[in-house]
This record gives structure tokens, C-alpha cells and sequence, in this order.
């Protein structure tokens, strides 16, 4: 059993900055992807970003510049570095687990922490 526990939401002003953190119950290593998704109510999760285990990186166009994802394998954490925060990035913000870089599936999602921008 994979757990995900995600931490470090809160408040922030417009411009300011949060960094997530993500711990796993596992290595992160080459079998797998990590990442983050974001939910606001009334819409579909959408994927913010994701890292492989050599540091190849993804970033929605609505965050790229923003948000810095990485990782460490050795205190088994990943985390995301929003800078620059906008209110459109309120949302719900989950760690997730994939089975590869390509595709859409995830296999292990956290519970969420909040971000709310104002």
C-alpha cells in the first residue's frame, strides 16, 4: 500500500509563495512518476506538474515559469515551489503517483492540501 501525505498549504497573497511537500511511504526511483494535480470545486482535476526519477520535468502552461517541481530520493519527498502566486491557482493541491511518464493514469493520490490565494 502506497500512501502520499501532502503538506505546506495554506494562505498567501498574490505574488507571494508556498512550497508544497509531498511524502511517500516508498523510494522514489525509475518504476515511477510523481506529481501534482489540482482541483477546484465544480471542475476536473487537472494536472500541474510532473517528475521522473532522473529529473525530467512536466509543467501546465498555466504554471510553467511559476512552479518548480523535485524531488529527493534519499528523504523520499517531493515537492512543488510556487512562486509568483495568482488567485486562479486556489485549489485543492494533491500529490500523486503514475505508472509512467506517457499516458494519463495515476495510481496513488493523497488526501490534498489547500492553497488559497487572495
Amino acid at each position: 500500500h502506497v500512501q502520499l501525505v501532502e503538506s505546506g498549504g495554506g494562505s498567501v497573497q498574490a505574488g507571494g509563495s508556498l512550497k508544497l511537500s509531498c511524502a511517500t511511504s516508498e523510494g522514489v526511483d525509475s518504476s515511477y512518476c510523481m506529481g501534482w494535480f489540482r482541483q477546484t470545486p465544480g471542475n476536473e482535476r487537472e494536472e500541474v506538474a510532473r517528475i521522473d526519477s532522473d529529473g525530467k520535468t512536466f509543467y501546465a502552461d498555466s504554471v510553467k515559469g511559476r512552479f518548480t517541481i523535485s524531488r529527493d530520493s534519499a528523504k523520499n519527498t517531493v515537492s512543488l515551489q510556487m512562486n509568483s502566486l495568482k488567485p486562479e491557482d486556489t485549489a485543492v493541491y494533491y500529490c500523486v503517483r503514475r505508472p509512467s511518464w506517457i499516458g494519463n493514469a495515476v495510481d496513488y493520490w493523497g488526501q490534498g492540501t489547500q492553497v488559497t490565494v487572495s
